[in-house]
């Protein structure tokens, strides 16, 4: 989103100017009995070296903005705003910032004993109880989720962040044996993509076309369609449109500004296309959306 895009962007800002080497930080958003969730910002670049850690727990993170390469036993994958990190316990994992400073996630953990639990009552055997993919890339299945884990940065009950933390969590073992295949690209369409990822997600409602990107990659329109769909698990196309649609997703929880009005800013060239395309997206009208989530906004303490 772009509010928690340029949050990430003032943080690197801050970075440049005290001269300190790229750090997380993070911000613990709620938490219960074998589960969390907190709000990590990261500001790595090129400059700062990876180094490899360890996932003490399972974990699930959002991808809310930034990109980064992450490798991990699973796997290599690129990944971008609207994607899901997947971490097995246990399994040594480096996140890398080679072609651009910083990223931001919404980052749900679980204790071993508390995942597997949600494995088994899954239906998966419990032999499974790993990711065997790095991420799941930013698909419609996944919309609805992180679209309410962005929102809840400005603040959502306990319970519900213990009701998304299981929902997420069912949804990445549902998909990560099928949706989050590693990358095999070489680094130079890693980069190329990245800016291609960094240029959309500044600005979504940019008049942003298939030769305009392809351009920006130094590549065929052919090529970049390969190469994009391969490191992002989606098209350029379909990128955009989330992209844009998680904008006004977020904007529709937390801003009061007519629906038109957001979905013109957001990118859309009519109401009647935006509304089509949000419910073929979040499976409700804009309208419904703000009510539901508006009502829930309006029963927190602050």
């Amino acid at each position: 989103m772009v509010k928690i895009a340029v949050e990430l962007e003032q943080a690197l800002a801050q970075k440049a100017l005290s001269g300190v080497s790229g750090q997380a930080t993070e911000r613990k958003l709620a938490g219960g009995r074998g589960w969390d969730v907190a709000d990590v910002l990261c500001t790595s670049g090129p400059q700062d070296r990876p180094f490899e850690e360890l996932h003490n727990h399972y974990s699930v993170a959002v991808v809310a903005a930034g990109t980064f390469q992450y490798r991990s036993s699973a796997g290599t994958a690129l990944m971008t705003p609207g994607s899901l990190l997947l971490g097995t316990a246990g399994a040594h994992f480096e996140c890398a910032h080679d072609h651009g400073a910083g990223d931001r996630c919404i980052a749900f953990r679980y204790s071993p004993e508390y995942f597997e639990k949600l494995v088994s009552q899954s239906g998966i055997r419990s032999s499974k109880a790993r990711f065997s993919a790095p991420r799941v890339p930013p698909v419609k299945a996944i919309s609805t989720l992180v679209a309410r884990a962005l929102t809840g940065t400005s603040g959502m009950e306990q319970s519900r962040w213990e009701e998304l933390a299981i929902m997420i969590a069912a949804r990445a073992i549902e998909l990560a044996n099928g949706g989050g295949r590693a990358s095999d690209d070489p680094p130079s369409a890693v980069a190329r993509v990245t800016r291609v990822v960094r240029r959309v997600e500044r600005q979504p409602d940019d008049a942003l076309t298939l030769n305009s990107l392809a351009d920006e990659a130094g590549l065929s329109p052919y090529h970049f369609l390969r190469v994009f769909e391969s490191l992002t698990g989606v098209t350029p196309h379909q990128y955009i449109v989330r992209a844009r649609l998680r904008e006004a997703a977020f904007r529709l929880s937390a801003e009061p500004d007519k629906i038109l009005d957001v979905a013109l800013d957001c990118g859309f060239a009519d109401i009647s296309n935006f509304n089509r395309a949000f419910r073929a997206e979040f499976g409700t009208t804009p309208r419904d959306y703000r009510r539901l989530r508006g009502n829930r906004l309006r029963r927190l303490p602050w």
